[in-house]
């Protein structure tokens, strides 16, 4: 049997599902091939969307006319803001999911979706005609031809688990592997290695003893995922607990060291440094008594809970006999051990900002198969490659997103330019410009961008136009309305702060940090009567409006820094030099330039191991 599309995506995980719904939604007509159906976009570490740095990629992915916001808010059972003490680059949005319902509305969405259809199957290998991918072919020998294919395979790729020193092929608990595919691919040339990764043990919640631990409750304001007027809270808000190991867990995990996958030898490949297992924990951190734990639902009915930070692989009775010593699980009932997963990768660097394989046309790889870790990363690489796919397949300037415009901008670059050594996560800390890719504004940095492609609708760019008219309103009163001292220093005295010796305009009390716009405006009434015009969304646009107006010099500043160094990203280098030849280079960076044939000379200032005087020689012989 044979069938034929423009675009097959493989695996319908986070990546998976974003590429196949941007690529379908532009027009291709797209076959997203998956293993079962009823996991489709399977939680399978915790149930939890964004995070640090993490919720901002979903903002940014909802704002480019993805899923992942709209499948959270549907799906969300409770909602926190973290990092409020910070300042607003550094806020991000997280939210506790419904496990199973995550999978029915990702499926409603798919479903739904014009031009996308879906097929349950294994792929066994990719065809390849002279360097150009042709399509798949699937262990239930159905051929899929194909003008592009995009990999978004996550842990199945020659996937092996371990529990103590049980292993079992899959690729998720009870899921098998995906075996020949890595061959198949690795045969043209492309380089591929194994990493690790790992999660917990499942709790019956009938057996935990609350009273012993911290509650953590969710907050219900007006933050949410998406910026479209979904609604904010679908589903029953649940708390999180939070707890402690203590020095009997460490005694009794230590004993089981010798038994560890990670210690004797059983696991080769790395692990996540931000993510470690439990007995990575007290190895690494041997004078540390205790390590918090973060107990989360699994939805809004059941009884499964997930235990964030006790990952691990060790045999399962030294698991339970640790957890036995917390005060909270001493009656303990589990689903089911944590285990360890190993898994194939490819190496990141080997692709085009696309996620196009240099050695593949038309061959995509995004997710975790990139190396990353999070449902964030691979959602944010996913749509990337779906929208190039549909661009490959039908014309177009290929779609990449510059590390000034976007979190999934940054690590994008991160993986092409710098390769991994182990699974990549996204910070805050990674983006240089995290001023200017605030959680508040992706709609405002991205959604024209998706619109011009035809990924994100009318309704969505009408949204957008009403917003940024509205902010601007509010920003032009305040740059305008006069204050008179005698009559608000009354009102700032009362807020604790300096009163005024002369009038000022409005925004030069806003920038005050003391002082909020819905503060103020409850004492002067004609900046009252302004915000009360706001139809829609209010409490967003007024956050908006006051993050312009208090950072604007941080904002503006980093703008002209971000701007002079682009200078650097308009120098296309790519297919110039025979980098071999020139010996005014050093080693390293001839090295690299050749293995990665980066496409400016700012790509090329960020590999590691360049230096400045490289990049000096690089721009003289560029004619700068």
């Amino acid at each position: 049997m044979e069938f034929k599309y423009d675009v097959i995506v493989i695996g319908a995980g986070h990546a998976g599902c974003e590429a196949a719904a941007a690529s379908a939604n532009l027009g291709s007509k797209t076959c997203l091939i998956t293993m079962d159906m009823n996991k489709i976009g399977q939680m399978s570490c915790n149930p939890a969307v964004g995070g640090i740095a993490k919720g901002q990629i979903v903002r940014e992915i909802d704002a480019l006319g993805g899923f992942m916001g709209l499948v959270t808010d549907r799906t969300a059972i409770q909602f926190r803001l973290l990092n409020r003490s910070k300042g607003p680059a550094m806020w991000s949005p997280r939210a506790q999911c419904d496990r199973n319902k995550f999978i029915w509305a990702w499926r409603e969405v798919l479903e739904n979706t014009p031009n996308l259809h879906i097929w349950q199957d294994t792929v066994r290998q990719i065809l390849v005609k002279d360097g150009e991918v042709q399509g798949v072919t699937t262990v239930w020998g159905v051929t899929f031809h194909a003008r592009c294919v995009i990999l978004t395979a996550g842990t199945f790729l020659n996937g092996l688990m371990h529990v103590g020193r049980t292993m079992l092929p899959g690729g998720r608990m009870a899921e098998p592997a995906s075996y020949e595919l890595t061959e198949s691919i690795a045969q043209h040339g492309i380089t591929y290695g194994r990493m690790k990764t790992g999660t917990p043990v499942r709790i019956d919640g009938r057996s935990v003893h609350y009273e012993d631990m911290e509650i953590q409750e969710g907050e219900n304001d007006f933050h949410k995922f998406s910026f479209l007027n979904t609604g904010v809270r679908h589903l029953k808000q649940l708390p999180c607990w939070t707890c402690f190991t203590n020095e009997e867990v460490h005694e009794v995990l230590r004993k089981g060291l010798p038994d560890s996958p990670l210690y004797n030898g059983q696991i080769q490949s790395i692990g996540p440094r931000y993510c470690p297992s439990i007995e990575t924990k007290i190895v690494t951190f041997p004078d540390k008594p205790q390590h918090q734990l973060f107990l989360e639902p699994e939805g809004e009915t059941t009884q499964e809970l997930y235990l964030n930070g006790f990952s691990s692989s060790l045999p399962m009775d030294i698991q339970l006999t640790a957890l036995k010593k917390i005060p909270a699980f001493r009656d303990l009932v589990v689903y089911r051990p944590g285990y360890a997963i190993e898994y194939d990768y490819f190496d990141p660097t080997q692709l085009k900002h696309t996620l196009e394989t240099k050695k593949i046309k038309n061959l995509f790889f995004a997710g975790q198969v990139n190396g990353t870790t999070g449902y964030e990363e691979a959602g944010g690489q996913g749509i990337i490659a779906g929208i190039n796919a549909h661009i490959n397949c039908h014309g177009g300037e290929p779609f990449t997103l510059g590390r000034d415009e976007a979190y999934i901008g940054v690590l994008i670059d991160d993986l092409v330019t710098k390769g991994v050594d182990e699974p990549y996560r996204m910070f805050t800390s990674r983006a240089e410009y995290r001023i200017l890719l605030r959680m508040d504004d992706a709609d405002m940095r991205l959604t024209e961008k998706a619109w011009k492609l035809g990924l994100a609708d009318g309704e969505r760019h009408n949204l957008l136009e009403r917003k940024r008219e509205a902010i601007e309103r509010i920003i032009t009163f305040s740059r305008n309305y006069s204050i008179k001292a005698d009559l608000i220093n009354p009102v700032l005295e009362r807020m604790g702060t300096t009163p005024l010796r002369h009038g000022c305009k409005l925004i030069d009390l806003l920038n005050r940090p003391q002082l909020s716009i819905q503060g103020l405006a409850e004492h002067i009434p004609a900046f009252k009567r302004e915000l009360d015009n706001l139809t829609e969304r209010k409490e967003e646009i007024i956050e908006a409006a006051e993050i312009l107006i208090k950072y604007d010099g941080y904002i503006g500043r980093e703008r002209m820094i971000a701007d002079k160094l682009a200078r650097l990203e308009n120098i296309k280098i790519k297919g110039r030099f025979d980098y071999a030849s020139l010996q005014s280079l050093s080693t390293e960076a001839r090295q690299k330039w050749i293995k990665i044939d980066p496409d400016t000379s700012a790509q090329a200032s960020r590999i590691p191991g360049v230096s400045p005087s490289d990049i000096n020689v690089l721009l003289v012989l560029c004619g700068r």
